[in-house]
């Protein structure tokens, strides 16, 4: 992905997204074993760990986030694997994809750090 310019947002406006009433879906691509370690507790959260997109492609997607026109904040750990799978998704037609810069360690460093950290 180097060279490459991928969509993105920083965690101050993902922290306005979550505030705001606004439709979007906020996709965690981490492994199920760091959901333990840092979680977003929000109604918009859906998980597609990346192991499971690289073997089951876009079937791995949830249903809120199969329509391409769907507005999705793609967030990981630190940002690369988020980075990816934005650039990932772009390539395959998704239209409305962000990557969260700097991940939940971010969110937690500079928003909320009730979430959790490892």
């Amino acid at each position: 992905m180097f060279g490459s310019s991928v969509p993105e947002i920083d965690v101050q406006e993902l922290a306005r997204k979550l505030a705001s009433s606004e439709s979007f879906v906020l996709l965690d691509v981490r492994e199920l074993w760091e959901l333990d370690q840092a979680k977003i507790t929000d109604s918009r959260l859906e998980v597609a760990p990346m192991s499971r997109l690289s073997s089951e492609g876009t079937d791995a997607l949830p249903e809120s986030a199969q329509a391409k026109d769907a507005l999705l904040c793609v967030m990981c750990h630190h940002g690369v694997r988020s980075a990816d799978v934005t650039a990932w998704l772009v390539a395959q037609g998704w239209t409305n994809v962000f990557s969260v810069r700097g991940g939940i360690d971010e969110y937690a460093r500079m928003i909320d750090r009730s979430v959790g950290m490892y």
